[in-house]
């Protein structure tokens, strides 16, 4: 019953913003733990091809939820940058992003208070820092940043036309938009005209469904232990669904195809 009344609520742009904004806080309040620090579905590596990040053995339990950060992120090179990701959650996309690609400054910031205290506390340091901030409305100045990155979060966002506007006036000339999220087929459709819609140039376009739904198949078992470890029953499935374990929405979707995973890099043009 819950989660049909979420799925319900979800279908307006308003209340979509105010349940996402009100479910993080609250599972950021109840969820404490310091190694609970990424909330994205994950991403398996399946072309042979593709070379997977070295990572320090402390985040090797990690690697899916790290995979899909560098999938997306490294193809822009953030050395020595100017980077801020937009829906940082509880920080560990940023905090990797910081640790293994090298920016100057590395800023997350979310909408979710409880959120951006978690993560400075968990993952502050030099050159990364953590703020709350609206996605259509960034607390930021025009030109101020190389690089932004927006892993699985403008699915919450009320309207995405004003957050790509968004990040469109805070990127500097040439700079950079790493992208993924979920969408339906119709959606993933009307997402790419609107990236049009920026000027920005498209430089890669992708779908990462299939190896989400592998990461998703991976850490099945894990995600269930951890929950049915951590949560009350009558939270079980809205929590399930959340996370995409067997037999929900999410991966039901990704299975049929009627969900994908659209991933963009995208350039503004530069003066």
């Amino acid at each position: 019953m819950i989660t049909w009344l979420v799925r319900v609520l979800l279908r307006w742009p308003p209340l979509r913003r105010l349940f996402w904004r009100r479910w993080y806080q609250a599972l950021t309040k109840r969820q404490q733990q310091s190694d609970f620090v990424f909330m994205n579905y994950g991403y398996r590596i399946l072309d042979g091809s593709e070379v997977a990040p070295d990572l320090d053995e402390e985040h090797e339990p990690q690697r899916n939820w790290i995979q899909l950060y560098h999938h997306v992120a490294s193809k822009a090179n953030m050395t020595g940058k100017q980077v801020v990701e937009v829906g940082s959650g509880r920080g560990g996309g940023a905090a990797y992003l910081h640790r293994y690609l090298k920016p100057a400054d590395m800023l997350g910031i979310d909408l979710a208070s409880r959120a951006v205290d978690f993560s400075n506390r968990v993952h502050g340091a030099d050159g990364l820092t953590y703020m709350q901030g609206d996605a259509e409305a960034l607390p930021l100045e025009d030109a101020s940043c190389d690089v932004v990155v927006n892993v699985e979060s403008s699915h919450c966002y009320g309207s995405m036309p004003k957050f790509l506007a968004e990040v469109s006036r805070i990127l500097r000339p040439g700079g950079y938009f790493c992208y993924a999220d979920l969408r339906t087929v119709d959606g993933a459709a009307v997402l790419h005209r609107q990236l049009e819609g920026t000027g920005m140039t498209i430089l890669h376009r992708g779908d990462l469904a299939e190896n989400v739904l592998a990461a998703l198949r991976e850490d099945n078992a894990m995600k269930l232990d951890y929950i049915h470890e951590v949560a009350p029953k009558w939270l079980w499935e809205p929590l399930e669904t959340f996370a995409g374990v067997e037999g929900s929405a999410i991966w039901r979707g990704l299975e049929s195809g009627d969900t994908v995973y659209p991933h963009y890099l995208a350039q503004k043009p530069a003066a």
